[in-house]
């Protein structure tokens, strides 16, 4: 019997070596799953209403600011930067739409659309700019992107806090929360089609379209990107503007949710919106990633948010959770 014994055990070792040196070699991939796996088994434990389908549901509708971010944040490491200001960008134009549109419904309140135009123009217009002034100093100035987008958000969240002197904006036309905070369309959140229909959008633009290409050959290696003949500086532009657009956009969007402009809406975006690319395989370096994957990584963060409120612990811990799983995921790329 002990003769039998020694193959089998022997035979084992094997397998699990191999299951290993597969783990090892594939450890980018499975970081996902492998993380999506003890999120479910550990809140599923912790706190029973976590997997119900209210939670979840709750759980997408909110996920949908933070995946518009991540879009544009995704854009933008793919071409080999960093938007540290994409959270200002949210906030200002969560406050200057708010104003805008406000006082546009104040001045003609039989006309709630033109105010919600006004917003959607506020939007665009922040969007553009903040982009575009990125774009220039990090592709003309030679200014690193962390240095560049860390003094804009400064610049940008000291304009917010100037303008709305740190207090809520009131006074938004009813039809801005009707439509884009709380109404449906064929049973679904207006606000979860449009991150959807964005997500499909920037899905065709980085696989299916010369532009995006271009993306991923700047980010992958800039100067044999500039012999091929890649307008590197414009393309750099455009990624930078497309990411401040989303981030207006997501900002607008919250407005609508909360039914008031405040300041202080993006502060945690900028962490989160890098952590969900880095979790999702995207390359701080530059020229790897999808989109696809940027929604699974947005999705868990905002499960261990979710989670973790669930459970009743703070604000500061769940910082530091996120924190701990960009960490860890870093670490997984690195090695």
């Amino acid at each position: 019997m002990n003769t039998l014994d020694v193959p089998n055990d022997a035979g084992s070792r094997p397998a699990t070596s191999a299951a290993l040196a597969w783990l090892v070699q594939n450890r980018q991939s499975a970081t996902l799953p492998v993380m999506f796996l003890l999120v479910f088994v550990i809140f599923s434990l912790q706190a029973p209403n976590f997997l119900t389908v209210d939670n979840l549901t709750n759980v997408a509708r909110q996920s949908v600011y933070l995946l518009i971010v991540s879009l544009g944040q995704f854009i933008v490491i793919v071409n080999g930067g960093l938007d540290l200001s994409v959270g200002s960008t949210v906030s200002l134009t969560s406050v200057v739409g708010a104003l805008v549109m406000a006082a546009v419904y104040a001045a003609f309140p039989e006309f709630q659309l033109l105010a919600l135009l006004a917003g959607v123009g506020t939007a665009v217009a922040i969007g553009v700019g903040a982009g575009l002034v990125n774009g220039l100093g990090i592709s003309v100035l030679r200014i690193p992107p962390f240095m560049m987008t860390l003094g804009m958000g400064s610049v940008l969240f000291g304009v917010t806090l100037l303008v709305s002197g740190g207090m809520p904006i009131y006074g938004l036309p009813p039809m801005l929360g009707e439509w884009f905070g709380f109404g449906r369309v064929l049973g679904f959140p207006i606000a979860a089609v449009v991150a959807l229909v964005l997500v499909a959008l920037v899905y065709v633009l980085m696989e299916w379209t010369r532009f995006g290409r271009q993306l991923y050959a700047a980010g992958g290696n800039a100067k044999a990107a500039a012999l091929s003949g890649v307008n590197t500086v414009r393309v750099t532009i455009a990624a930078f503007t497309l990411a401040s657009l989303l981030a207006a956009l997501s900002g607008l969007l919250l407005t609508a949710r909360l039914g008031t402009g405040e300041a202080n809406v993006g502060t945690s975006l900028p962490l989160e919106s890098i952590a969900a690319c880095v979790i999702s395989g995207v390359a701080l370096a530059g020229g790897r990633g999808r989109t696809l994957a940027v929604l699974l990584g947005t999705l868990l963060i905002m499960l261990v948010q979710n989670g973790l409120n669930l459970m009743q612990v703070g604000a500061y811990a769940q910082t530091m959770a996120t924190g701990a799983i960009l960490i860890f995921a870093m670490a997984i790329a690195r090695h």
